[in-house]
């Protein structure tokens, strides 16, 4: 490491135990469940505050776009300041916003709110690297889990949410998530040890430096605009759901909506095996596989329209390919510098999620003046663009790959382990 880095050296506890390894993935699945769970309650919402369909759409809109924002401006300070206490602040805010946003009046009143939820739900990307800083012992399996976590959160988010709304109301999914995080924040509170780090430099500083990754690794720029294309394909996906579900020929109740987003819950099981996979060098043709996987799910749903087992097929395929494609992104740009591993993430998780607004807002444009059809259209165009990119990534992967082969083959002839 370079002395004028500023992010220094840090002592780190050797491992966690398997409570804790497990309290934090729960407690990132369900910081990361908050912004999704309004997607199988829009109709609901917009019925019970008299909004338009479009209007209850910009909520998932606004509140992915928040969470944007908080990846940017807020996960960085996880190398400057104590990462406990920053995920104990977010995670109190967040209560207080939930309250707010059961207790609405109208439409724009949640907008605000959920703008402000998607900010303060970011503290599942500080959670992550926290882990990894804590346990050096097993910090890929320990990082593998707590992401499982975070998407089975999301995922389950979808089925939950859908189910209260249906014989509660969709007041209590906010109340109850609350709830939730309150208890959550207290077992963090007593049960996690902290962590901090050895940033010197100022908040300006620690931005720019974040900035500059971008420049510094083709890859990097390569796998976030891939993973950014691939998760709007999602957002678009799993946000106009609901509507084309909800509707006809369908016309399911928002608790069968919600069993999509369990049914989904499938992909992230999948996960440790891709990573272990990757591990052993399979990176180029995972990511291929990856999207060719996407989309094949969506060219059954242009096939195949108004099938509701094409519709479940369609969750399961993509629901595997986009968790496997961000699996080998992040194992191929954590490869890249570890002393810039929080600010190389930084650039990659916000082009991410920005992505993923970008997606839920097309998806929304496309429902509205072209249904269904035009949906699938549009995420198809996606998931075409960030195969093109992936491609590009590929031929890269295997070129280095090609020039490091003399030397794994003169390790070998020494009879060392690679």
């Amino acid at each position: 490491m370079k002395q004028n880095d500023p992010i220094l050296h840090m002592e780190n506890v050797k491992s966690l135990t398997k409570f804790q390894v497990i309290l934090m993935a729960v407690a990132a699945g369900f910081a990361a469940a908050n912004v999704y769970v309004n997607q199988p309650i829009l109709r609901e919402v917009a019925a019970s505050l008299n909004a338009t369909e479009g209007q209850a759409g910009f909520i998932s809109l606004i509140t992915q776009a928040g969470f944007g924002a908080g990846l940017f401006f807020i996960t960085p300070l996880g190398d400057k300041i104590s990462r406990k206490q920053l995920i104990l602040t977010l995670q109190s805010l967040s209560v207080v916003i939930l309250v707010l946003i059961a207790l609405a009046v109208n439409v724009f009143e949640v907008w605000i709110l959920s703008l402000l939820l998607g900010v303060l739900s970011v503290s599942t990307q500080v959670i992550t690297p926290m882990a990894a800083s804590l346990d050096t012992v097993n910090r890929g399996k320990t990082v593998g889990f707590i992401f499982s976590g975070i998407l089975t959160g999301i995922l389950s988010a979808r089925a939950i949410g859908g189910f209260v709304a249906e014989w509660l109301g969709w007041r209590y999914v906010y109340a109850l998530s609350s709830l939730s995080i309150v208890m959550i924040s207290l077992l963090v509170r007593f049960s996690l040890p902290d962590s901090r780090s050895g940033f010197r430099g100022s908040y300006a500083e620690l931005l720019r430096s974040s900035i500059s990754q971008v420049r510094r690794f083709p890859l990097l720029r390569q796998t976030a605009v891939a993973g950014g294309l691939l998760f709007g394909v999602f957002c678009s996906f799993w946000t106009t759901l609901t509507f084309y579900l909800g509707g006809p020929p369908f016309n399911f109740r928002s608790d069968i909506i919600g069993l999509f987003g369990l049914l989904a819950i499938a992909g992230p099981l999948l996960t440790p095996a891709v990573g272990r996979l990757a591990d052993k060098g399979f990176k180029s043709r995972l990511l291929a596989a990856s999207v060719l996987i996407v989309i094949s799910g969506l060219l059954l749903l242009k096939l195949f329209p108004g099938s509701v087992v094409i519709a479940a097929v369609a969750v399961l395929l993509l629901n595997a390919g986009v968790p496997a494609n961000q699996i080998i992104n992040l194992s191929v740009i954590y490869s890249l510098d570890q002393a810039s591993n929080s600010r190389i993430n930084t650039i990659y998780m916000t082009t991410y999620f920005v992505g993923g607004s970008l997606g839920t807002f097309a998806g929304l444009i496309c429902w509205k003046y072209g249904g269904w059809n035009l949906v699938t259209w549009q995420m198809l165009i996606w998931a075409a663009a960030g195969f093109l990119v992936v491609l590009k990534t590929v031929i890269q992967l295997e070129h280095l790959r090609i020039r490091k082969l003399p030397e794994r083959l003169f390790t070998l002839s020494r009879g060392k382990p690679e």
